[in-house]
């Protein structure tokens, strides 16, 4: 039985792009997942926590109680999504971990139909 390579054509079609930062405030993590799904950059933002983040910043070692955003995009909309997450950010040096995954077929054409054309009915 012929293997799929894990680089063709098939592989990109159930890309997904996870996108993951941190705010200090929940409600700040709450408005950003909102204005990235309105504004079609993310299909869906879980917003979790607190969660407690060490961390070393200008020389000394911190930790602060934080809220998480995972993001979910597609390939072809994640450079705006972070942007906009820059963007949106209080952080001087915000985390964003970018990372190109596989997914379920399906799960991956919602999100691409979320992120990637005009409004219809069910999304």
């Amino acid at each position: 039985m012929a293997q799929a390579s894990a680089a063709g054509p098939q592989r990109e079609q159930h890309a997904v792009v996870e996108m993951r930062t941190t705010f200090s405030r929940r409600e700040d993590a709450l408005a950003c997942a909102e204005r990235l799904v309105q504004g079609r950059l993310a299909a869906c933002v879980q917003v979790d926590g607190p969660v407690t983040s060490v961390y070393r910043w200008q020389g000394e070692v911190e930790s602060a109680t934080e809220f998480r955003c995972t993001c979910k995009t597609s390939p072809a909309r994640a450079a705006d999504c972070a942007a906009a997450i820059r963007a949106l950010h209080e952080y001087e040096t915000p985390e964003l971990i970018v990372t190109e995954t596989g997914a379920a077929a399906a799960y991956a054409a919602w999100v691409r139909a979320c992120v990637e054309s005009e409004p219809r009915g069910g999304e």
